[in-house]
């Protein structure tokens, strides 16, 4: 007998993304499909999509997208809480809560993580484990829209609470994008005194200032670590985040912090990539330098949170919808465009 097959967006390899239909999953004990309402779109798709990813985290074929939000259509035997047609949302990852890392509290580095990739479908399946500790149920107010946003705003918050950000900070940010845009949104909510944020795209800027920052600088016209510097009476912020991912905002982040400050190195660079650090700066300066990466399952239920008491506003992020046969269409876009930010799949 012929199984009920689905749309779904396949990627073979890098620059090889296909809208196909598939077999729709089949539940098993413990799991749900849910069918998507609306999958956002991720600088890390255009990252996997242009040059790969993380080694041994995506294996190809497979169906792509990880930020999404649905209604349960099947529940698995052994699940009490979930009932077919309540509106959720899960994270694209769960720990294994017994490895050394786990067991440390690293949850994020968990050496045993089930990675979930699906969400450019019309149905997804979410495995045992994940409905376990990494999914939650939307309030009925929110749009699936938002609600998809909570997976960069955990990894935000992860970033946002490892570098210490503190009341009366002045906090930079290097990149006015999506994750950029997070960190203003978040680091203004905790009561810093200013944020000051840099890109190259006037568009991106002004929303900034919409949005709430203090100060932009546009790097085409400012020497962003001269300015900071002019900013801050010569001493350099407080804490400095890079949110773009490339080895020369990495550097460019060491040079504007102050004396006893912290960089926060959140856009994860190309494999194999280096920089160069001045021995001085950590050791005479007592800067610490550090990178976060990815989230909790606690960041991702606190983001929802965050995003459904309307604490942070994440409506002015989607830009754009469009349909699940435009999604390669989409990525290009995302790659490209200078106002775009992110943009919502509609299966």
């Amino acid at each position: 007998m012929s199984r009920e097959k689905m749309k779904a967006a396949l990627l073979y390899d890098v620059k090889d993304l296909r809208v196909e239909n598939i077999d729709k999953p089949k539940v098993g004990p413990g799991e749900a499909l849910v069918k998507v309402k609306a999958a956002t779109t991720c600088g890390t798709d255009v990252k996997i999509f242009q040059r790969g990813y993380v080694s041994g985290v995506i294996q190809y074929p497979t169906v792509f997208g990880h930020e999404w939000a649905g209604d349960v259509a099947e529940v698995g035997e052994g699940v009490s809480w979930l009932k077919t047609g309540m509106r959720v949302r899960a994270g694209n990852s769960a720990p294994c809560l017994r490895c050394k890392m786990c067991q440390k509290g690293n949850y994020n580095l968990c050496e045993d993580m089930m990675w979930l990739w699906g969400a450019y479908a019309e149905y997804i399946k979410v495995p045992a484990r994940m409905v376990r500790v990494n999914m939650q149920e939307i309030p009925p107010h929110l749009s699936y829209e938002e609600a998809a946003i909570s997976e960069p705003l955990a990894c935000v918050l992860h970033g946002i609470e490892k570098a210490n950000v503190k009341l009366g900070d002045t906090v930079a940010i290097i990149g006015a994008g999506p994750i950029g845009f997070l960190h203003l949104l978040t680091a203004k909510k905790m009561g810093v005194e200013r944020v000051i944020i840099s890109d190259l795209v006037d568009e991106r800027l002004q929303l900034a200032q919409k949005l709430g920052a203090d100060e932009i600088i546009n790097a085409k016209q400012e020497e962003p670590v001269e300015k900071v510097r002019r900013l801050t009476d010569g001493y350099g912020a407080d804490v400095v985040i890079e949110a773009i991912g490339l080895p020369a905002t990495w550097e460019q982040a060491l040079r504007m912090v102050r004396k006893g400050g912290t960089v926060l190195e959140f856009g994860g660079c190309p494999p194999e990539t280096e920089i160069k650090v001045r021995t001085e700066l950590l050791h005479y300066g007592e800067v610490t330098l550090l990178g976060t990466f990815h989230a909790t399952p606690a960041h991702f239920k606190k983001a929802l949170n965050l995003i459904a008491s309307g604490t942070i506003n994440v409506k002015p992020l989607i830009t754009r919808k469009m349909k699940l046969d435009e999604i390669k269409d989409a990525v290009k876009i995302l790659a490209t465009s200078k106002s775009d930010l992110k943009i919502a799949i509609l299966p």
